[in-house]
């Protein structure tokens, strides 16, 4: 008889996508429950931050995700999400082949700032192959380069108050009758400055595309791939998220997503 093995990889997963899956599955037999403040909501949200404390303690802090090689990439990335922000101000920006696009890093930070793509780039970088994994259910391998997000922390200097890195981004993910609705994601500082996060402007060995996230998109390798915005024009540091969108921490978590989204 095979022996059964399951990963602590595939276990979070499973655990993760399993509990979303209830909270998604749009069943009316759940709809009661799944408000704000209703009781199947909250015990998702509780199982939620048990899949968050387990993989920590499971994996720790500073664990790496699994890297792989060139030969292990066998097509292109497939993208996720929006592929063509209808958004002028991005077009505009395509147009000038990003010249004039800005990464600007505020809130909880002593010293602001606002770098140029070239500036990102003349900073050390690191090049990494890993697993793409999305929520819904494909995964695909690719080579990315970009800035480790903890070094554009450093030159920031971020306030002792801080805990979270609040991505904000030029795709209009929903309109309202108040206006778009761009692109929200958040991490906590540990993952932030997690050796395998950067800040991605390739692809492969070429220059991010607009399909994926071009001029600038983030990778957090050890979280599903909601979790890693694209089209990122603004970091921002802060306590806590009730200010923001819902105040759940993203645009997906708002609407019923594990924050954490571990692999």
């Amino acid at each position: 008889m095979a022996k059964f093995q399951i990963s602590r990889r595939k276990f979070l997963t499973s655990a993760s996508l399993g509990l979303s899956g209830i909270a998604l599955s749009g069943c009316d037999a759940f709809d009661s429950g799944l408000g704000i403040g209703g009781g199947l909501r909250s015990f998702l949200e509780n199982a939620n931050g048990l899949t968050w404390r387990a993989q920590r303690l499971l994996a720790g802090r500073d664990a790496l995700a699994p890297e792989f090689t060139g030969a292990d990439i066998r097509q292109p990335q497939r993208p996720n999400g929006v592929t063509a922000p209808d958004d002028d101000t991005y077009k505009g920006l395509l147009a000038n082949n990003f010249a004039d696009w800005r990464l600007e890093v505020t809130g909880l930070v002593e010293k602001p700032l606002s770098l140029t793509r070239e500036q990102l780039q003349n900073m050390p970088s690191r090049t990494q192959i890993t697993r793409h994994d999305c929520v819904e259910g494909w995964s695909c391998i690719a080579k990315w380069t970009g800035t480790p997000l903890s070094l554009v922390l450093d030159q920031a200097v971020v306030k002792p108050q801080a805990r979270y890195v609040m991505f904000h981004c030029l795709d209009t993910i929903e309109q309202s009758l108040s206006g778009d609705i761009k692109y929200y994601g958040s991490i906590d500082l540990i993952d932030a400055r997690h050796p395998q996060t950067i800040l991605a402007y390739g692809l492969n060995g070429k220059p991010l595309p607009v399909e994926n996230g071009a001029p600038l998109r983030v990778r957090v390798e050890r979280q599903l791939g909601y979790k890693m915005p694209k089209y990122v024009y603004k970091i921002e540091l802060v306590d806590g998220f009730t200010a923001i969108g819902g105040g759940r921490g993203g645009y997906w978590e708002d609407n019923g997503y594990d924050w954490y989204g571990g692999i």
